[in-house]
């Protein structure tokens, strides 16, 4: 039995981890006393409480280690040892580096510079305040160093998309709240908006959205000629998507994807979740019918069960003039959606690989509002 999303507990994100596990550390190189919890500040403007599990004091570095907790979200870095290790510098001010399991970033187009670890900025802060505020109130004036270390970061990494970003080494420190939100569509928003950033960075002007590895791994095969970083898997969220593609100024995009979904986008839905919209049969059959679809068949497929159970109708009797135009209706949406300044196309794909209909070079709004039956 499902939970209901209102009683499912939140977590911690690894900025909040690694920002305690710091406080901690800091504390006990100060006072010598190994606290087991600490508590900080979170960005959506309340404390939370961490257990330290571990720690390690010698006379010049602290190390503190945490658990983290996200929850019950099926979050990648669940249960994941995060260890901060503090220790005196003797340069003025703070440095903060990632250790082992961090990533570093390699590609431009993050919000962290080429060469450092992957800690994102607002965990960098969360980190760097509760520094200076620890020092402040224990009243030392010292130059301090904090490393923060994932010792399975490596591993958890390669069920990420950090390599396609450019993040080697380990996983990204992230977290713009604190906490994680069961099921949350904003962490997966912010890893679209990143992909198409670094892309972007790299210089492709050509990206192909996607809505599930599967249909990745047909669109690589339909367009090899474009790098990995061009290829972004946007999940349900196409209109999200298709806006932050336009916002950053990319001049192509293809759609690549199957019957269920695209047969949603074709008539103007922009996020195609399955509970999001129904398909319109009506729509889909007007379609069979502009292609020469005989009567029996259009009432079939008014009457269908799935949008896959249409395109099973259509192709068992070779009819991809039906599957062209659904994508050039993909096409069409999606230019409406971003009002244009876009070259679109859409490919549309069976399960087991077999392209089914193309709509290419597509990019003048102005056909948009023609009459599509």
């Amino acid at each position: 039995m499902k939970k209901d999303p209102s009683q499912m507990r939140h977590g911690y994100t690894t900025g909040a981890c690694s920002t305690a596990v710091t406080k901690a550390a800091l504390t006990a190189l100060i006072t010598g006393d190994a606290l087991e919890e600490a508590t900080i500040s979170l960005p959506i403007g309340r404390d939370a409480t961490f257990t330290i599990e571990k720690y390690e004091i010698s006379e010049n570095a602290v190390s503190a280690e945490t658990i983290k907790d996200a929850g019950d979200d099926p979050d990648a870095t669940h249960l994941a040892h995060i260890i901060s290790t503090v220790s005196w510098s003797d340069a003025p001010g703070i440095i903060l580096d990632g250790g082992i399991g961090v990533g570093r970033v390699t590609k431009p187009g993050l919000p962290v510079p080429v060469g450092e670890a992957a800690i994102n900025p607002v965990p960098r802060k969360m980190i760097l305040t509760t520094v200076q505020q620890t020092l402040e109130e224990f009243k030392i004036n010292r130059g301090v160093k904090v490393v923060i270390s994932v010792p399975a970061g490596e591993e958890i990494a390669k069920k990420t998309l950090n390599g396609r970003l450019g993040i080697v080494g380990g996983i990204s420190i992230l977290g713009t709240r604190g906490t994680v939100v069961p099921f949350s569509s904003s962490a997966y928003m912010a890893s679209i908006v990143q992909a198409i950033s670094v892309a972007k960075a790299s210089g492709c002007e050509h990206l192909v959205l996607t809505t599930g590895g599967r249909s990745e791994k047909y669109a690589m095969g339909l367009l090899q000629d474009l790098p990995e970083e061009a290829f972004i898997e946007m999940g349900d969220f196409v209109g999200f998507s298709l806006k932050q593609c336009k916002r950053q100024g990319i001049k192509k995009v293809s759609l690549v994807g199957m019957m269920g979904k695209f047969s949603k986008v074709a008539q103007g839905v922009m996020m195609v979740h399955s509970k999001s919209a129904p398909v319109d049969f009506g729509f889909l059959s007007e379609i069979a019918q502009s292609v020469g679809a005989e009567d029996d068949l259009v009432l079939e497929i008014k009457n269908a069960n799935t949008a896959s159970q249409v395109g099973d109708m259509m192709s068992a009797i070779n009819n991809f003039d039906f599957f062209n135009k659904l994508c050039e209706s993909c096409c069409y949406s999606a230019i409406k959606q971003v009002k244009g300044g876009i070259e679109m196309e859409t490919a549309i794909y069976s399960l087991k690989g077999q392209l089914l209909g193309r709509a290419v070079g597509i990019e003048s709004i102005d056909e948009i509002n023609r009459d599509r039956g």
